[in-house]
């Protein structure tokens, strides 16, 4: 019976076309980690709540652990594995903004988002955007410095 419910999906993930089979109920975190072994995007607490699982869904941040793959074909998908070098990852690390580090792909994904359609934020406007995002390790200074940063930077690019 489980046969029947698979189902090949073609997915856009980080500029590449990827195809896989899997189950149509299954979640865009899953099929990302085990799937097409894309680990960067953690599970935490798969109810949306910490932000640990999050990528960009056309630009927007999702936390994938409530997105099921199949919603996502014919959508780019953006993992911490894609950025490619951005300069929210050099901030993050300038700034010591992490400390074991398991939800910072969460966070740096929010925050280059947030970099890319707010590049004018304002200090409530970051707040706002970190919100969707937990970390019981650090202060939050440490990462606000570090987006402030990289919106600076993105500021003297514009």
């Amino acid at each position: 019976m489980e046969e029947t419910t698979k189902r090949e999906l073609v997915l856009h993930v980080n500029g590449e076309r990827r195809s896989i089979v899997t189950r149509q109920a299954e979640t865009l975190l899953f099929v990302l980690r085990d799937g097409l072994g894309l680990t960067g995007a953690k599970p935490g607490c798969l109810n949306g709540d910490c932000g640990a699982c999050t990528v960009l869904v056309d630009g927007t941040p999702i936390k994938s652990c409530m997105m099921l793959a199949i919603e996502t074909v014919g959508k780019e998908i953006t993992t911490i594995e894609g950025l490619d070098d951005a300069p929210i990852q050099h901030a993050f690390v300038r700034h010591f903004a992490f400390q074991c580090g398991y939800c910072t792909p969460g966070f740096i994904m929010n925050a280059h988002a947030l970099i890319e359609r707010h590049p004018g934020a304002d200090q409530a406007t970051i707040q706002e955007w970190l919100e969707s995002n937990i970390c019981r390790c650090t202060s939050y200074q440490e990462i606000e410095a570090a987006v402030k940063e990289a919106l600076e930077a993105k500021k003297a690019d514009i």
